[in-house]
């Protein structure tokens, strides 16, 4: 499951909580129309797909396509039909990374002489605010000016004549001996972001915020993620106008030619006097190897057949991290190789199964989603079958772990105009008909709760085209985005009997004469 980063982050150090410890084992009995889908089974792929051979799976580093060409084998193992491209069960997409090479340089020039910054957890240059965002330029050339910790435009620190062409240089943090009524006000009112905003607006040469505490201890985390946020499908590098100021990231403890001398003493505006900062970014783009996994079983119904019920997973996970206990291999077997592995079973349920779903199944194992839904968002751009030929889609991510019947549920309430209701009303169904029924959870079934899930795997991409959509959970845990997160951890039993419910509601799916039509209204739910 993809982690939503946000630069306000970096002074609030906030982290998510986990989730309860799982509860005892209850007795598990298949849903009737999965019976071949066994833990057995799912464990031996498991230890597989998220061995240490893998090296985690990133797709920044091309280290997912092995995972890929193990899951192609394995659908053809399974008895998949190939949808990929070229008669293969392989479409490439094309990811590409922004490099800064080692041109680029960043140099401050004081009374004393000229220093020379490099790029790194430190000093962290921001290429891009977002894909929807205008770019920062790659060059900046100016006086420096410290503008203290730009709460306000009436206090004087940053008076619009003295910002345009400047650098202006301001601290992310707040200032000492503040209350805890006035410094919740100050995060409200003036968050980071809104702070930039306002300086970017008055003209300067270039932004440079100044973080410190544990603001400064998220560097290092926020210059993976920038790093990572450098990957992006070639179609969506079109040239756009670099428009804003170039804005840095510069860690407190590192930054004295940056700011005034006497600091902390002196707090308000500044010049900075005899100080110049003259920064060039250079980028240049590399292809990274990357490729989705598409089968399909065949419907048997001729005038069904040629639309399909999806049923979806990711295939990457995080790749190499910091050692921990002398492990630094982000395994990934709950994110998401339990997703990847539990559609694997359900394939071959569905090859084997007698009589034949009337609809045509298709499988698609996304690469990208970690970082930032590439696989799905290019398998919906340019989709191996007819888009509007897929009646629903049904994503498993993160569904090995916590208490054995519980499960989350999201897209019933979360998706626009009721589209996905009726689907969600299909599993409610199907779950009626299970002994233990799931308990289920729709916490998250919302566009608008915090932890944004509805936006943050694949099953988003196919929401977005209309496509009714079922996201299909056992939540988040303490192991989430860790090298923590290792094959023997997964409740294997569980496992099987979340893969047999999304089986048994897709094959529900599969066998409806018609579309799944929206629901409109409170009335109709």
């Amino acid at each position: 499951m993809r982690r939503l980063w946000m630069t306000a982050a970096l002074a609030a150090g906030a982290c998510s909580a986990p989730a309860p410890p799982p509860a005892a084992p209850a007795p598990v009995v298949p849903p009737s129309g999965a019976a071949t889908i066994s833990a057995a089974d799912l464990s031996r792929d498991l230890y597989a797909f998220a061995d240490d051979s893998m090296l985690g799976r990133d797709a920044a580093t091309g280290d997912a396509v092995r995972a890929a060409r193990f899951l192609a084998a394995r659908a053809a193992s399974a008895g998949l039909e190939p949808a990929g491209d070229s008669g293969t069960f392989l479409q490439r997409v094309p990811l590409v990374r922004e490099y800064m090479t080692a041109r680029s340089r960043i140099t401050v020039t004081t009374p004393r002489g000229t220093q020379s910054f490099p790029l790194g957890p430190q000093l962290v240059p921001l290429p891009s605010l977002g894909d929807s965002e205008p770019l920062p330029k790659l060059d900046a050339d100016g006086d420096m000016l410290f503008a203290g910790y730009a709460l306000s435009d009436s206090d004087g620190e940053i008076a619009e004549r003295s910002v345009a062409g400047k650098v202006v240089v301001f601290l992310m943090s707040d200032p000492p001996g503040m209350d805890s009524v006035r410094r919740a006000e100050t995060a409200i009112l003036h968050p980071p972001a809104e702070r930039v905003a306002r300086l970017v607006q008055r003209g300067p040469a270039a932004v440079v915020m100044i973080v410190s505490g544990r603001g400064a201890a998220l560097l290092p985390a926020a210059y993976g993620e920038l790093r990572d946020s450098s990957v992006r499908l070639a179609d969506a590098l079109t040239p756009r106008t670099r428009t804003l100021p170039m804005v840095l990231l510069c860690e407190g403890r590192a930054s004295a030619p940056f700011l005034p001398d006497g600091w902390p003493a002196t707090g308000k505006r500044a010049t900075l006097a005899g100080r110049h900062l003259s920064a060039h970014i250079e980028l240049i783009r590399r292809a990274i190897p990357a490729y989705n996994v598409v089968g399909v079983r065949r419907g048997a119904e001729p005038a069904l057949r040629g639309t399909y019920v999806a049923f979806g997973a990711h295939l990457d996970h995080i790749g190499i991290q910091r050692p921990v206990g002398g492990d630094s291999i982000a395994n990934g077997a709950d994110d998401d190789g339990s997703g990847s592995v539990a559609l694997l079973a359900i394939a071959r349920a569905a090859v084997t199964q007698r009589p034949a779903p009337k609809r045509s199944m298709l499988f698609v194992w996304h690469t990208g989603e970690e970082l930032g839904l590439y696989g799905s968002e290019w398998f919906t751009a340019h989709p191996t079958v007819p888009l509007d030929s897929i009646v629903a889609q049904l994503n498993a991510d993160m569904i090995g772990r916590n208490a054995r019947d519980s499960l989350y549920l999201v897209g019933p309430n979360a998706a626009p105009n009721g589209q996905s209701a009726r689907l969600g009303r299909i599993a409610d169904s199907v779950n009626a008909t299970l002994t233990p029924p799931f308990e289920i959870n729709r916490e998250w079934d919302s566009p608008s709760h915090p932890e944004q899930i509805y936006y943050r795997s694949d099953h988003y991409n196919y929401a977005r085209n209309g496509i009714p959509v079922l996201f299909f959970t056992s939540g988040l845990h303490a192991d989430y985005h860790r090298v923590s997160d290792e094959p023997g951890k997964i409740d294997y039993h569980k496992l099987a009997r979340v893969a047999a419910y999304i089986y048994d509601v897709g094959l529900a799916v599969a066998d409806r004469p018609g579309r799944l039509v929206p629901v409109r209204s409170a009335d109709e739910r």
